[in-house]
């Protein structure tokens, strides 16, 4: 059976068409997932893609956080499903408190634009599993309100649980805390990242390079085998 995942389209989404591309790359049915509508149309994972929804009025996700398909999406991550926030997903998954910490404008108060080197901090999520930990990987990186922030309580507990995903290496584009660049909740079935793998599948297109595939074969294999 072809595992089905998700993609949430809100207002101001920009990158829906490209993740749901990424999900068929790795082998996948991608489903199209309306904000307005609550049904998740019994898919297995869903994607929360990159964008402004809601042309980041407000904050950035917030308004995002109260659209229906949220309450469904809330509720079914809190019950084990996988879900995965893109850069404006990253920034929802922290308004509906998914995950911990908020996203600030970055600290050079610049949009930026450019292929980004990470490290993988953990391979033991739902959307990790096809890298290692210490892995670098080179993906995209777009926003203007990338910046991670968390108290230090917040920031230690991620630290000790194993719970920072990935890091930023040859230099902090955002002024991200402790060069945070995704983070996943204690169960690992969550993870965000303000970078985007899903333009980062096929050699042609994007960076020219295949980095960002792990994260969609990483679930892939995980729904398969489950």
């Amino acid at each position: 059976m072809t595992a089905r995942i998700g993609v949430v389209t809100f207002p101001g989404t920009l990158d829906d068409r490209d993740t749901q591309r990424a999900v068929r790359v790795a082998g996948a049915e991608a489903v199209p997932l309306w904000h307005k509508d609550k049904d998740l149309k019994q898919v297995d994972a869903v994607v929360l893609p990159g964008g402004f929804s809601y042309g980041d009025y407000l904050r950035a996700g917030a308004i995002s956080r109260f659209s229906p398909v949220m309450e469904s999406v809330i509720e079914q991550a809190k019950a084990g499903m996988p879900v995965l926030g893109i850069c404006n997903g990253f920034q929802v998954l922290t308004e509906t408190h998914l995950l911990p910490g908020a996203m600030l404008r970055n600290d050079h108060l610049h949009f930026i634009c450019r292929e980004q080197k990470l490290r993988v901090e953990s391979d033991r999520t739902a959307w990790t599993a096809d890298y290692t930990a210490g892995q670098e990987i080179s993906i995209p990186l777009k926003n203007i309100d990338g910046q991670y922030t968390a108290d230090e309580r917040t920031l230690d507990m991620l630290e000790a649980e194993g719970r920072v995903a990935f890091r930023y290496l040859d230099g902090n584009p955002n002024g991200s805390l402790r060069d945070i660049a995704g983070i996943t909740n204690e169960a690992g079935n969550v993870v965000g990242l303000m970078p985007h793998p899903e333009h980062a599948v096929e050699p042609l297109v994007g960076t020219g390079r295949t980095d960002g595939l792990g994260f969609f074969t990483s679930i892939l294999k995980k729904l398969v085998n489950a």
